[in-house]
């Protein structure tokens, strides 16, 4: 078990430096931090004397290991459009995104997995088609499409819902939150559902096709003829075999929840990192980008690396090829 958390360790590793490396390009391909931080107006000692400040003048292989031991202590310098650190704005932005990924993650999994059991061992019924009918929807149309449509009908015709922004936030300490207040709490509706459907109906999807699959193995026969009652044969045994192979789809959407939030927050001008980062390239703010994809390529690492520890502790089969191996 060791060395297998060693192992996925190193290779996380290695990514992280592939990403940084990419984003460590942004600064030298994308624009000149200098004309951006100066203007056109400053003259050619202005700008050497600020390159020199910069350590822009230093070897390539220099300046990266500045950058990557800048970026383990979370600081990426100043935005070039608001000037002010890039670790504190994602520092401010960072709760909004992660509460409206929360919600939309928790709304993901309390609905496409029952949706999915159900459709599974009812897949005859009226109610099934429907689910499945409406899973086709989900899937198909693009995100900011339906974000449009809720807000249409739900804010526009009906002006039951909020269209725009996060509502009021309560502070508890630097993290501010939308649940204890009652227009934070309808604000997070539209865009978590938003958020949440394409995954939803994924998850859904891919339950029934392994919920299906499952039951019609022999030790799921075997268990019907000892006399389990289909409650115990459908929950005990074929749910929990179902759940093995969905946990690594499900952790992927989860940091790709995270990662493309940046549509549902400009559609519905939620104040979190994605629309900071849309925000960061119309203006070519390079150090909120470099930063945001290093912090999106750390979540999606996390999240890979508990969801392979996960797989690992579920899933027996592992443990024993890995020690036969060992043998």
């Amino acid at each position: 078990m060791l060395a297998f958390i060693i192992r996925r360790v190193m290779q996380s590793a290695a990514v992280m430096l592939t990403v940084a490396f990419v984003a460590f390009g942004l600064f030298n391909f994308v624009g000149d931090p200098v004309a951006s931080m100066l203007g056109q107006d400053a003259t050619p000692d202005d700008r050497a004397r600020l390159r020199a400040d910069l350590g822009l003048d230093d070897p390539f292989y220099k300046q990266f290991a500045s950058f990557v031991g800048n970026a383990v202590k979370g600081e990426f310098g100043l935005s070039l459009r608001q000037g002010r650190k890039v670790s504190t704005l994602l520092k401010e932005r960072m709760p909004a995104t992660l509460e409206l990924s929360f919600t939309a993650a928790i709304l993901a999994l309390v609905l496409g997995i029952p949706m999915g059991v159900y459709t599974a061992l009812r897949r005859n019924s009226w109610f099934s088609q429907v689910l499945l009918t409406i899973s086709l929807v989900g899937v198909s149309l693009p995100t900011f499409l339906i974000g449009i449509y809720l807000i249409l009908i739900f804010a526009v015709l009906l002006g039951w819902l909020p269209s725009f922004g996060r509502g009021d936030v309560t502070a508890l300490g630097w993290w501010t939150t939308g649940y204890l207040t009652q227009s934070g709490l309808k604000a997070i509706i539209l865009p978590s559902i938003t958020l949440s459907l394409f995954v939803m109906t994924l998850v859904m999807r891919l339950v029934r096709s392994e919920m299906l699959e499952v039951l019609r193995t022999d030790y799921i026969k075997f268990a019907r003829a000892r006399g389990l009652t289909d409650r115990s044969v459908h929950f005990g045994h074929a749910l929990m075999n179902t759940l093995v192979p969905v946990i690594t789809i499900v952790g992927l959407q989860l940091g790709g929840i995270i990662a493309f939030a940046i549509i549902t927050e400009t559609v519905f001008q939620w104040p979190g990192m994605g629309l900071l980062f849309i925000q960061a390239v119309q203006f070519a703010d390079i150090p909120v980008m470099a930063a945001y994809l290093c912090l999106i390529a750390l979540i999606f690492v996390i999240i890979n690396l508990i969801v392979d520890l996960l797989y690992y502790a579920v899933d027996p089969r592992l443990r024993i090829d890995r020690a036969t191996t060992g043998h």
